[in-house]
């Protein structure tokens, strides 16, 4: 009989990281920083101004299921573009150098690339990373 295993959730558990990751960080720019899965319900740019997103892009497990491969985009609005950038960098830096239960091993994807939210025209930054999930018995 095969063993039943799954993964647990890597965009959940991204989000997690990143927040106790930062709420211990000194950077002027990382004060107040909120992170989240979901774009939050005011796209006033006040609002999103120092907020991190955290979505999974895509996912494959292995053939053997011992392991999953996820892309996860981190999104990273603040009040200046090079705000943004700098906490896009500090972001994309604490998954890579994190292993947990959930997330075994993270390299850099795409970015950090400047953009602007398309609705609140407030200052972003994007970038991908490409996440290892550890499986877990069920």
């Amino acid at each position: 009989m095969k063993t039943l295993t799954v993964f647990d959730d890597a965009q959940s558990a991204g989000a997690s990281v990143l927040r106790v990751a930062l709420a211990g960080r000194s950077e002027p720019f990382t004060d107040g920083v909120t992170v989240g899965t979901r774009v939050p319900s005011s796209r006033v740019p006040e609002d999103l101004f120092r907020y991190v997103m955290v979505r999974k892009d895509s996912d494959a497990p292995h053939p053997s299921m011992a392991n999953a491969r996820v892309t996860l985009r981190v999104t990273c609005w603040h009040e200046d573009v090079d705000q943004a950038h700098d906490l896009a960098m500090l972001c994309q830096g604490l998954l890579i150098v994190h292993s947990g239960l959930v997330i075994r091993g993270v390299r850099p994807g795409t970015g950090p690339l400047p953009a602007v939210d398309d609705v609140s025209g407030a200052d972003m930054s994007t970038f991908t990373v490409l996440a290892n999930i550890r499986p877990r018995r069920a």
